[in-house]
């Protein structure tokens, strides 16, 4: 079991980083004209407003919560007079808030891609496969809440976040904070890094424009002359 914590949580997480980031690159330089969302509005139109909102707000909620929340030092939170309990419990009750409108709106969405033969027949099996693995890896998220809640001093929030700095920094034994952590915890962290690992691979490679666009703010305004 050593060997195996060892792997998947000390060695696996550098695996799928990389294949992120350089298969993002690759991607961006070799097939530029497959960089895109590849929305389905003009095949159906039913529910993908609705859908599309709530998973996109409650995705990027999610997302951010866990990079601010398991990225910020300890001693930060000691220095504001945060305890580990108190982040935990606000963690708990906005993760389930947001996971839970993230998971009603990939509902919506598997619901047309599925069922709607339309979009079905449109779509690759990577698209099918990034709605099921989000979904897998938000439900194994919302579970993680009810065993949270065996562990209210936030005592095992400080192991997982002791992981996740570690990796960050290149420290060595980061696997061994989550050697005794609960077996749902492991599940959603390995669901959540296999996700890095083939985003590349999918659509989702369209979020990097996203978080780009962002330099609009700062561009030149564009200049038009007459005649």
């Amino acid at each position: 079991m050593n060997t195996f914590n060892q792997f998947f949580f000390g060695i696996y997480p550098y695996i799928c980083l990389a294949v992120f980031f350089l298969g993002s690159l690759v991607r961006f330089e070799r097939e530029q004209y497959s960089w895109k969302s590849d929305s389905s509005q003009l095949l159906f139109h039913g529910q993908l407003r609705l859908g599309s909102i709530l998973m996109h707000v409650g995705i990027l909620a999610v997302f951010f919560g866990h990079l601010f929340g398991l990225l910020t030092p300890l001693w930060f939170w000691d220095f504001i007079g945060v305890s580990h309990g108190t982040k935990q419990v606000f963690a708990m009750v906005m993760g389930g808030i947001f996971g839970s409108a993230a998971l009603v709106g990939l509902i919506l969405l598997i619901q047309r891609r599925f069922k709607i033969d339309r979009i079905n027949a449109n779509s690759s099996w990577q698209d099918k496969l990034v709605l099921i693995w989000l979904t897998a890896t938000l439900c194994l998220g919302l579970c993680t809440i009810f065993v949270s809640m065996g562990h209210l001093d936030g005592e095992e929030m400080v192991k997982l976040m002791q992981w996740a700095q570690h990796i960050v920094t290149f420290r060595g034994g980061a696997a061994s904070y989550l050697e005794d952590v609960n077996f749902l915890f492991k599940l959603h962290i390995f669901m959540g890094m296999t996700f890095f690992f083939i985003f590349p691979f999918t659509r989702m490679v369209h979020v990097w424009s996203g978080f780009a666009s962002v330099s609009y703010v700062t561009r030149a305004w564009q200049l038009v002359r007459r005649r």
